[in-house]
């Protein structure tokens, strides 16, 4: 999927195996995709691929490195956010959909045909529960027959956007991105919003038309927060003093503990705004800037006073949108999580520290051994990519054993002098 993260996976351990096997595939889809487009123009290689390996390890890193890759996450219950997957050989479309943990399509679903949903919230692992009739999770067995509380969509039957189709799509020519809405975590074709996309969209969270028109009060916001085409309603009563339309919008979403003191309660943000009377065109998706959510009114007085304008906090538990009033929600603040993680990981890497521990000429010795075995490695991959085949977990697992048995025979037959 064109996102502004890549699905990979990159521990250390099973780098080797599990991640250049998906890295690898993923790829391979897409330079067939592009060959059949591009007819004779040159497809993306496995070369160029491993060349990028740096960046698509950042990326990786920051949707995976936040979910748990060795323990399946059902204990933790309905987890805030993690890395799902659904399988289409365990349940496939006419079946009930079901979403599986990250560790679980390592150890349960190896070699299954998994669709790559990014990360979804309140989410809990479904893995060889009563959707899974012959599979038994390997890592949790004792479930509950149903997570009541988990929500699906046609994602977890491998299709998207309002055109419902698959990604990558055969008979899609139009090279596009997808973007997830950040209510309902669907994925749209830019194209299919019903709006320009804007720049570095990547810094930016997008609600689709179809939630904005479900949950209308946001267009409240989204006139003085999100811009696009306003118009202001002309008051017809003449007052003695009228502020600038920047001083009632700074107002209206000014934090109460900038406000006087002398205020008997905190006013309605969301009251204020729509007082103001600034709307615009209710059509298409928004894109909403960076900090929004802190802009949102969440005050608790009025969820008992105002009978006219339901504050903000009343209207998002009610649609159950409350995570919008929480910062830690978005997909930008997992990913930071996610880099922490691996950052923290990799300056305790035992590798590393066994590094330290060498002379110089032993150093030099491994770095020439892992340079060597990377040239190797290319040459192996670019044979799969020139026949445009796939390459699986074993043609890995049969490539190291024989860079094990080629280095058993070099230490054979090295010759120390004493």
């Amino acid at each position: 999927m064109a996102v502004t993260s890549s699905i990979t996976h990159i521990r250390t351990s099973d780098y080797s195996l599990l991640v250049l096997h998906r890295l690898v595939h993923s790829h391979t889809e897409q330079s067939d995709l592009r060959s059949r487009r591009m007819c004779e123009e040159q497809t993306v290689s496995l070369v160029d691929v491993l060349e990028e390996d740096e960046e698509l390890e950042e990326e990786a890193s920051a949707v995976l490195a936040g979910s748990d890759s060795d323990h399946c996450s059902y204990p933790q219950g309905y987890v805030k956010r993690q890395a799902l997957y659904a399988c289409n050989t365990c349940t496939p479309k006419g079946s009930e959909a079901a979403g599986i943990c990250l560790a679980c399509s390592y150890k349960c679903h190896e070699g299954h045909d998994l669709f790559e949903l990014y990360t979804k919230r309140n989410f809990r692992c479904d893995c060889g529960n009563r959707k899974f009739s012959e599979l038994l999770c390997k890592l949790h067995p004792d479930k509950d027959e149903v997570n009541s509380l988990n929500k699906y969509s046609q994602n977890f039957f491998g299709v998207y956007c309002t055109c419902g189709r698959p990604y990558p799509d055969p008979e899609d020519q139009v090279e596009d991105e997808m973007i997830q809405c950040v209510v309902c975590e669907d994925w749209l074709h830019g194209r299919h919003l019903g709006c320009v996309v804007p720049d570095c969209v990547e810094l930016q969270e997008m609600i689709c038309e179809s939630c904005m028109k479900t949950h209308s009060f946001l267009w409240t916001y989204a006139a003085h927060l999100a811009g696009g085409a306003v118009e202001v309603k002309k008051e017809t009563a003449e007052e003695p003093t009228v502020p600038t339309k920047e001083d009632e919008v700074d107002d209206a979403i000014e934090p109460s503990c900038k406000r006087s003191r002398e205020e008997v309660e905190p006013r309605c943000r969301l009251k204020e705004l729509q007082a103001i009377g600034q709307k615009r065109v209710q059509s298409g998706a928004v894109f909403w800037p960076s900090a929004w959510r802190s802009k949102l009114c969440s005050c608790s007085i009025c969820q008992l006073t105002c009978l006219t304008y339901l504050c903000t906090q009343v209207r998002l538990l009610e649609a159950g949108l409350s995570f919008l009033l929480d910062e830690s929600d978005t997909v930008l603040a997992y990913e930071n999580k996610g880099k922490n993680s691996e950052q923290r990981r990799q300056e305790h890497d035992p590798l590393m520290s066994a590094l330290d521990n060498l002379n110089r000429v032993q150093q030099l010795e491994i770095i020439h051994g892992y340079n060597d075995m990377k040239t190797e490695l290319k040459d192996f991959l670019q044979r799969f990519a020139a026949e445009g085949k796939v390459v699986t977990s074993d043609d890995i697992r049969q490539f190291f054993e024989q860079q094990s048995r080629k280095r058993r025979r070099v230490d054979a037959g090295a010759f120390y002098c004493t």
